[in-house]
């Protein structure tokens, strides 16, 4: 087989997954970008001058012009050398600075767990070892620690499995490439591993003599897999359409699958977000069914795994209501470690990235979050009960009541969250949403019929609790056709994203208005054409394109995870890079971290203290997705063996630890 027809995991998702399956003709971000500077910029003759044209857009000179009436900015500033960017298989930190790793996949968890032998895989080893592809982290302070930033509780989520290099002469499997034999050296011994291999893992971590190491017999110590038992609560519970033979309740449910972002809540919770749940389901659905709506909206089947031949509940056709179990925000409790984890589908049911909240100045909760597909949507979540800090117990059904909305770019720089309520405006029966659980269970349909605004590929959305501005990350949209395209808008096939900062009114997360605004648009800024809007500041390595996850450190600063920086595409690697939001200095980018050939960039996560600084190297080793005549990476040939570097043996998606030689706080 031809290496175009090898392209690896991550370019399928980018390529299949995120195929956009909206039919509405609800407006794009683009159509909005275009009206806002197209009648006020273009009056102006902004883009008259061909100088200016060919290195900034307007919303670079808009940025430009609010940074300066801001004055000074009382934010820190990143001090720090510059990483060079690259490539190679290797990763890189800052001067000054140490990157261990901490925990790689297959390393043990769980008492009993033995030693890591990728020949000798099993379903039960591989539930006592860290799972594969690492994505979100989220550090909660261990109850009681002397000192908070140096002993926690690491919460970390398992998005996905590559066969092709977790297991030796398999190659890859899934029939996203059009190959004559999907699945064809696929076994249910293989299937029972990449089950163990996905869902969340609990670590207890501490740093003795300027070293974090996870504490080996922790009794907090955990994997979560697609085969732990959950409980569903909120307004879909019990609802018919969560029912299945095996539930006939409708209540509990097995595992959770392909978490990717997430969140941590003011009371001591994991928040942990499944994504592309549609690639796990087989089968054929009748058009007649009543399920059918909204399974193509989801994309249901997509078959990415063959799960559905060894297990009845992944085939829909036997099972026909399993797939609305999954797509829910999971919350988890790390300091119990034989606690239920809850699915909340209050929160709503899509291809959720992530839920990362801040505490409202009401007291109330408000979690935001991005639908990772092209032409989806933004959603915030705004619980009804307020946070109590002197009761933990009274907090942790907050998320099951709430008020779900979802965004509305409008042109003149402002914007609304509409409601997903039943009964208001069009979400009633008459459009098929019988009660307040159909809306939630068809969230993405409901929020078409509301007419929010179709994203460039929503990823991570984060709140700085510094400033109260909310950022989402747009990773890119190559479907954006050229008649989208003007003189204020010149992004077509938008394969780099951009940055939007939303500011809520009166800096109210409850409120249902707010005002938006870019922060930047991404890629090479020395390439006319692209259309990047960095602080000419920015050095030829602190560019980068295809912005993913994010993190707000403890001064208020934002640090950005990316997806899909390769040799072909950006001559770079996936990074961490450092990104001014205040002042003169707003939108100078900086890069911190370089990862490995193959690898993303995943969640980062600070200690309260900004002293350390947790990543999450995924799927390093696959081969250049800008590149067609790139060989695929495998097992026997990954374009990198890190982190061990040993002959014959894979490589191996890992947690790094980064703290400042000498002690200290990051980047500053």
């Amino acid at each position: 087989m031809d290496a175009q027809k090898l392209l690896f995991r991550s370019q399928a998702f980018e390529e299949s997954e995120n195929t956009g399956t909206n039919p509405s003709s609800n407006v794009t971000m683009g159509d909005v970008i275009a009206e806002r500077f197209s009648r006020r910029d273009l009056v102006k003759g902004i883009l008259a001058v061909p100088a200016i044209a060919a290195t900034a857009s307007p919303l670079a000179l808009l940025a430009a012009e609010q940074a300066g009436a801001q004055g000074a900015n009382t934010t820190p500033s990143f001090n720090f050398k510059e990483v060079t960017a690259g490539v190679d298989d290797k990763h890189y930190v800052a001067e000054g600075y140490d990157a261990d790793i901490l925990i790689r996949w297959g390393d043990p968890v769980l008492p009993g767990a033995p030693a890591w032998d990728p020949t000798k895989q099993s379903k039960d080893s591989q539930s006592k070892q860290f799972g594969y592809n690492n994505d979100y982290l989220g550090y909660i302070p261990m109850p009681g620690a002397a000192n908070p930033s140096e002993h926690g509780l690491l919460c970390v989520n398992h998005e996905y499995t590559n066969e092709e290099l977790m297991f030796p002469l398999i190659g890859r499997q899934d029939d996203r490439r059009g190959g004559t034999s999907p699945f064809s050296k696929m076994t249910k011994e293989i299937a029972d591993v990449e089950q163990m291999a996905h869902g969340g893992t609990v670590l207890e971590v501490k740093k003795t003599s300027g070293k974090w190491a996870v504490v080996q017999g922790s009794k907090y110590a955990r994997r979560i897999t697609a085969d732990t038992e959950m409980r569903i609560a909120g307004p879909a519970s019990g609802h018919p359409r969560m029912q299945t033979k095996a539930d006939p309740a409708g209540t509990k449910v097995l595992g959770m699958l392909n978490n990717c972002a997430g969140g941590r809540t003011p009371w001591g919770t994991w928040i942990t977000c499944e994504e592309n749940i549609n690639g796990y389901f087989s089968g054929k659905l009748d058009e007649k069914s009543p399920e059918a709506r909204n399974y193509k909206r989801m994309g249901i089947p997509s078959r990415w795994y063959n799960w559905g031949d060894y297990w009845d509940r992944f085939n829909i056709e036997k099972e026909p209501n399993e797939a609305n179990r999954f797509g829910w925000v999971v919350e988890i409790d790390p300091t119990d470690p034989g606690s239920v984890p809850v699915k909340r589908t209050a929160m709503g049911r899509y291809k959720r990235e992530g839920a990362a909240g801040i505490l409202n100045k009401d007291g109330r909760y408000a979690c935001y979050s991005g639908d990772d597909q092209r032409f989806d949507y933004v959603y915030k979540f705004v619980t009804e009960g307020r946070f109590d800090p002197a009761n933990r117990s009274a907090n942790m059904n907050l998320l099951d009541r709430g008020l779900l909305s979802v965004a509305k770019f409008n042109a003149d720089g402002t914007g609304e969250w509409l409601p997903l309520v039943h009964g208001q405006g069009p979400l009633t029966e008459a459009n098929g949403f019988k009660s307040q659980a159909d809306v939630l269970i068809e969230a993405r349909i409901a929020a078409d019929r509301l007419g929010a605004t179709k994203m460039d590929r929503p990823e991570d959305v984060e709140a700085n609790p510094k400033t109260n501005k909310v950022y989402v990350m747009l990773t890119n949209n190559s479907q954006r056709k050229a008649d989208q395209v003007d003189a204020a808008n010149p992004r077509a096939n938008n394969r780099f994203g951009h940055i939007i900062e939303i500011t809520p009114d009166g800096l109210d997360h409850a409120a249902a208005k707010f005002k938006w605004e870019i922060l930047v648009r991404c890629g090479d800024p020395s390439v006319a054409e692209v259309g990047a809007t960095f602080n000419p500041n920015t050095s030829k390595d602190g560019w980068f394109g295809m912005p993913d996850n994010c993190a707000v450190d403890g001064m208020g600063r934002l640090w950005i995870s990316t997806d899909g920086n390769y040799p072909k595409r950006t001559a770079r690697t996936d990074g961490l890079w450092a990104i001014e939001t205040e002042g003169p200095a707003r939108a100078t980018s900086k890069l911190f971290f370089r990862c490995p050939l193959g690898a993303e960039m995943c969640g980062p996560e600070f200690t309260p203290d900004d002293q350390t600084l947790f990543l999450a190297v995924q799927h390093p080793g696959e081969s250049d997705e800008g590149d067609p005549n790139a060989a695929a990476g495998s097992y026997e040939d990954p374009s990198t063996r890190w982190p061990d570097f040993k002959p014959g043996l894979p490589p191996r998606p890992s947690i790094v630890v980064v703290t400042r030689k000498g002690g200290g706080k990051i980047g500053v």
